[in-house]
């Protein structure tokens, strides 16, 4: 067996050390079979005991796995178990390794320069939604570019990338200085004509205006954009 994405050493054959070279997996960091062992750490966890053992394996033979388990729930299992890990001090330092690496990809924003990203989880429950990646200098959450885009986001959960600056904040970037405004002929823009059409037309409209007994200005002109005329005006 060559080296896999997490430096396992050659000869590895663990369950761990396969579901990790998997293409797709890249964002995940081993965890260590001590910390998966440790019942304080499955506290709360609803699996059966023969899933566990898979994940254990240390001769994992993935051409006699065993139909009569599914590959889903040591998947989950383990996920679960890796969304406590990388909050853990441990953990933390593993993912930093990775984060450093650049292997959660960047920010696709154009004034983050290219900000390394931490994955992260818009739900703590399983198979509510996909992972996504968070910038920590917009605090933004994007769609990862690569098939990692396709793990289940408990697997990070909600609070990691938090967690991580928190432990390491020397890490935490500044926010970009400048901010897109957009321009029309190097004018720019009001912000009306940035809301969508339909917002414009649900805008109060002036109770009692003149405006609205002006038909050559009623059939051309929208009415939120008109400033309103007082009798004066029209009698001078």
């Amino acid at each position: 067996m060559s080296f896999l994405q997490n430096n396992e050493p050659m000869g590895d054959v663990s369950w761990i050390s396969w579901f990790l070279g998997v293409k797709g997996n890249e964002f995940l960091c081993r965890v260590p079979t001590d910390f998966i062992q440790d019942k304080f750490n499955l506290t709360g966890l609803e699996f059966i005991s023969e899933t566990l053992d898979v994940v254990l394996d240390q001769e994992f033979d993935n051409q006699g796995w065993d139909d009569g388990l599914d590959i889903a729930d040591a998947e989950q299992l383990y996920g679960m178990i890796h969304a406590r890990y990388i909050v853990s001090p441990r953990g933390v330092e593993d993912m930093r390794l990775k984060y450093e690496r650049g292997d959660f990809g960047s920010c696709p924003r154009v004034y983050c320069k290219g900000q390394k990203t931490l994955p992260v989880g818009l739900s703590d429950l399983w198979n509510q939604s996909h992972v996504k990646v968070y910038c920590p200098r917009c605090n933004d959450v994007f769609v990862p570019r690569s098939r990692s885009a396709l793990l289940d986001g408990a697997m990070f959960g909600t609070s990691f990338p938090h967690m991580f600056f928190m432990q390491l904040p020397s890490m935490k970037p500044h926010p970009p200085l400048e901010k897109y405004v957009p321009r029309l002929y190097g004018f720019r823009l009001h912000q009306k004509a940035l809301m969508p059409h339909e917002a414009l037309e649900t805008t109060p409209k002036n109770i009692g205006s003149s405006v609205s007994n002006l038909p050559f200005l009623a059939s051309s002109t929208p009415k939120s954009l008109l400033l309103p005329f007082s009798n004066t005006d029209l009698n001078s």
